[in-house]
């Protein structure tokens, strides 16, 4: 009697980084500029030429291609097709785009026939924010198929087992590619007063960016490999068969999107993670002024403060994420902490917005945000899986990703006008932590109405554990 190859820990948890590092190299690249995202705000001392609107428009792009339709058809061609060829096509896209950003930002770009093009025929002022507009779109809608298809790969192979904590374990990874951005870019890019940033050093992160997603890139055929092989175990034992009623159909997105919990975890996921995201993108805008800057000794290396702060939001989570999922994995009550890191993600954005300007305050608005951030995503995933079949997963990931992405295309856009339309970035932060706080504000109601319909369905097992003791799955 053999085990299936999922039964073995081992090969679970060497799956589980193979797939963790794309999404590592992923937010990496994302988050390249949030700690420096104050450089925008001094166009004329930057070669690259953006100012904080256009690094707005840059930031929504991401999510632009997700947003108009693409995430939603890639998601379903991931439930016709499989994880493997639709997330091989998706994580190609991803670096592709991440090629195309790394050289609209480089010193070859601006006398290159690309910037011609761009600048003369298309008639863009600004070709190099057009070109990165493009890569960034390619990169964002490969990036969160990417996810989906990591997402629903560790559904599959940690199914009755560690789900929570294998979940909250890849986003511990994937946000360590954050922290390390954060940490990194005041480094790489030397942001001094009354000097002009050449080309070379702004695109430094970019470059960086790019080695890791190669590596990331060769990973997720490491990973493959794995699932290759257990699949045609779970065939040759006839194992999980997936019947024709069980099969997906474009008919399932009508039911899909006429489930009212998924509804609700949908809402609740653009509302939360635009609280947290779109804040990333002008972390150092917003944490400067408010909280002023300080320079830090630490092992030899000096820091701002306004970079130890947001890099409390990564490391919370790398560290808290993991637990909070084993909790959830072994005692349940998914739908209160819902609510719980809601609530956090709230008091972090007042304190944020409104406590007097002494850096305790921000470092503690960080760590409550890094808490908040931890809860939320660690219970939400996984229960995903408890109202939408397996073989609809990837459909039903794609839409939440892309109601998701409506509000990160269009938040950061919002962000970046109101930053361009005050004549000083500290007049800018109060508009724009309030936006912030009402989104807040409608992801507790949501996670209210959500707990409460969890009640009185208690056959979905929102709130019960994730981990069940099953029946050894055995080839012969």
């Amino acid at each position: 009697m053999k085990k299936l190859l999922r039964e073995s820990k081992t090969a679970r948890w060497a799956v589980l980084l193979c797939l963790a590092l794309p999404m590592f190299a992923s937010y990496f690249f994302d988050d390249m500029f949030s700690m420096v995202s104050q450089i925008f705000n001094n166009p004329e001392l930057l070669e690259l030429g953006w100012d904080a609107e256009d690094y707005g428009f840059y930031g929504g792009a991401y999510s632009s291609l997700c947003v108009f339709g693409g995430l939603i058809i890639c998601g379903m061609l991931l439930d016709k097709w499989g994880v493997r060829f639709t997330g091989t096509l998706f994580v190609t896209l991803m670096v592709g785009g991440a090629l195309i950003v790394a050289y609209a930002l480089s010193p070859a770009f601006p006398d290159s026939a690309v910037a011609g093009f761009a600048g003369h025929t298309l008639g863009f002022a600004k070709p190099s924010l057009a070109v990165a507009y493009a890569g960034c779109a390619l990169f964002g809608l490969g990036s969160e198929i990417a996810g989906v298809a990591v997402t629903k790969s560790i559904a599959k192979w940690f199914k009755g087992k560690e789900m929570a904590l294998a979940m909250g374990l890849q986003l511990s990874l994937a946000r360590l590619g954050t922290a390390i951005a954060l940490l990194l870019a005041p480094m790489v890019i030397a942001v001094k007063q009354n000097t002009c940033l050449p080309l070379p050093e702004s695109n430094d992160m970019s470059e960086i960016g790019l080695f890791l997603l190669l590596i990331g890139f060769v990973t997720w055929f490491v990973f493959i490999s794995f699932d290759k092989k257990m699949d045609a175990q779970t065939a040759a034992a006839n194992v999980n068969n997936a019947g024709e009623e069980d099969k997906f159909k474009f008919s399932d997105i009508g039911k899909i999107l006429t489930n009212k919990h998924f509804i609700l975890i949908s809402f609740l996921c653009v509302f939360f993670y635009c609280c947290i995201n779109s804040f990333k993108r002008f972390a150092a805008a917003i944490l400067v002024p408010r909280f002023g800057e300080v320079s830090i000794s630490l092992f030899g290396v000096e820091f701002q403060t306004s970079s130890i702060m947001m890099i409390l939001l990564p490391i919370f989570t790398i560290v808290f994420t993991p637990l909070f999922g084993s909790a959830i994995d072994n005692k349940g009550k998914a739908t209160k902490w819902l609510l719980v890191g809601s609530v956090v993600v709230l008091c972090a954005h007042l304190i944020i917005a409104f406590a007097p300007q002494v850096q305790l305050f921000g470092f503690i608005g960080l760590s409550l945000l890094g808490v908040g951030y931890s809860l939320v995503p660690a219970a939400m995933w996984p229960s995903v899986t408890k109202i939408i079949p397996e073989s609809k997963l990837g459909t039903a990931y794609s839409l939440i990703f892309w109601i998701q992405n409506i509000g990160l295309m269009s938040v950061p856009v919002v962000i970046g006008k109101i930053f361009k339309s005050v004549d000083t970035p500290a007049a800018a932060v109060p508009y724009a932590e309030m936006v912030f706080i009402i989104l807040a504000c409608i992801a507790i109601i949501i996670s209210i109405v959500l707990k409460q319909s969890s009640q009185k369905h208690p056959e979905l097992e929102l709130d019960k554990p994730n981990k069940i003791q099953s029946k050894l799955e055995v080839v012969s």
